[in-house]
């Protein structure tokens, strides 16, 4: 059974930066994706950043050029550097590990909120 766990999040001024975790534990595979999705107040939940071994990297548009991922294979952790970021940023952040059949494992989930 695969549980995931975030860390980092936080309170932070526009421009600034904020680096999240995510631990994980259980059976994991690298060729499935692991990253991360936010979702603000009134807003869907959408995609920040994927990794795996076989698709890559995958960005929400509005996280390229900002944010990075990586992603340690061996010790089944994800992180997320986070740039030069706004108010817009603002979200719960989860951590999430994707497997066929649209069957999904979520973090419980880090505030991040922005200050202008």
């Amino acid at each position: 059974q695969v549980q995931l766990v975030e860390s980092g999040g936080g309170l932070v001024q526009a421009g600034g930066s904020l680096r999240l975790s995510c631990m994980a534990s259980g059976r994991m595979f690298d060729f499935r994706p692991m990253g991360w999705y936010r979702q603000a107040p009134g807003k869907q939940r959408e995609l920040v950043a994927t990794v795996s071994t076989i698709d890559g990297t995958k960005y929400g548009n509005f996280a390229r050029g900002r944010f990075a991922i990586s992603r340690d294979y061996d010790k089944k952790t994800v992180s997320l550097q986070m740039n030069r970021l706004t108010p817009d940023d603002t979200a719960v952040y989860y951590c999430n590990y994707n497997l066929p059949a649209d069957v999904d494992y979520w973090g419980p989930g880090t505030q991040v909120t922005v200050s202008s």
